[in-house]
């Protein structure tokens, strides 16, 4: 599966933007789709994830409440949307993909799968 994360910018403190992760490809086998972030300098975060059989989703614990997980279609198959957003959530976006439920969705070494990222930059 070839994947396309897209739909960041730049926000204000407070405001919200809608991200999308566009897929190609066998999209049937999933067992559970990501977004992480990156900043320069610092490891890959998890910030969400949905396993793809019970829609079940979960969160880093600096997003939860704020950050929403969802699933799509088959060309877009998840979205994140993000409100309430602060500075510290600047950061490049990636999805990701993996077909395995070995190890915690929230990890990072878990996903083979993973699309060219999308800047979010909240003002302050």
């Amino acid at each position: 599966v070839q994947l396309q994360a897209s739909g960041g910018g730049l926000v204000q403190t407070g405001g919200s933007l809608r991200l999308s992760c566009g897929a190609s490809g066998n999209t049937f086998n999933i067992y559970s789709m990501g977004w992480f972030r990156q900043t320069p300098g610092k490891e890959r975060e998890f910030v969400a994830a949905i396993h793809w059989t019970t829609s079940t989703s979960f969160y880093g614990d600096s997003v939860k409440g704020r950050f929403v997980i969802s699933r799509g279609d088959a060309s877009n198959p998840v979205y994140l949307s993000m409100n309430n957003l602060k500075p510290e959530d600047t950061a490049v976006y990636f999805c990701a993909a993996r077909y395995g439920g070995r190890g915690e969705l929230s990890d990072v070494q878990t996903y083979r799968y993973w699309g060219q990222g999308t800047q979010v930059t909240v003002s302050s």
